[in-house]
């Protein structure tokens, strides 16, 4: 038994922490998609827009028109375990959000460069947020409409391992499109839409008077 290494227990930094954690939160581009497709829902967003690059590995951006966010919102928003879903214990059982742990960014963020574009409706201007690795500037004061833009580039750079594991281009876009459109089915008040390479490859518009037969069509196609 070699007992030169040491045994001694060791506190994790807050970056390797949130490593381990995208560990669990985060296995490919379609993960991310989901996520950040979740927090617009979250958001009140009734018009989702993703865009991706080489199946979401080189780059995902998704905005949505929803509530958006302040400056100092958009500091928490990457911070783990922040949320604006749940307060205190009572809260757990109560949930009727699609996400309250407060992990995603955080998660998407230590293994990729995150930048978030984000405006309030009580506010004239929006702000931007960018980090590499989970390190993040100060927020800079930007224009832009109502809303939110996350983009992530070049995910798992930090973690080639894991990023050798992810499958061709054409696959990982094939599970960004079942998420969309399994997204899509369950929120048909919603729209959607996914470009991919500069190209328009899944769209549904929002039902204000929701047809179901029609929507699963639309998405689905004829099935029968």
């Amino acid at each position: 038994m070699d007992h030169t290494r040491s045994t001694t227990i060791r506190r994790l930094d807050d970056r390797l922490i949130n490593q381990i954690a995208a560990g669990e939160v985060i296995e490919r581009p379609s993960s991310v998609v989901k996520e950040l497709m979740e927090n617009a829902l979250d958001a009140g967003a009734s018009e989702i827009q993703v865009v991706i690059e080489r199946g979401g590995v080189k780059q995902i951006s998704v905005t949505d028109n929803g509530y958006g966010m302040s400056d100092e919102d958009l500091v928490l928003s990457v911070s783990r375990h922040a949320t604006s879903k749940i307060a205190e214990f009572d809260d757990l059982s109560r949930v009727t959000s699609l996400g309250f742990r407060g992990e995603a960014l955080p998660s998407i963020a230590s293994v990729s460069r995150l930048t978030i574009n984000s405006r309030s409706s009580s506010e004239d201007s929006g702000w931007k947020l960018s980090g590499l690795g989970g390190d993040f500037d100060e927020p800079r004061p930007v224009s832009g409409p109502i809303g939110t833009r996350v983009t992530m580039e070049d995910l798992f750079f930090n973690t080639p391992v894991r990023r050798k594991f992810l499958r061709t281009e054409r696959t990982e876009k094939a599970h960004i499109e079942r998420v969309i459109k399994c997204l899509a089915l369950a929120r048909p008040q919603t729209g959607f839409s996914l470009t991919a390479d500069g190209r328009r490859s899944f769209s549904v518009p929002v039902e204000a008077m929701p047809d179901q037969p029609q929507r699963v069509e639309s998405i689905l196609g004829r099935v029968f």
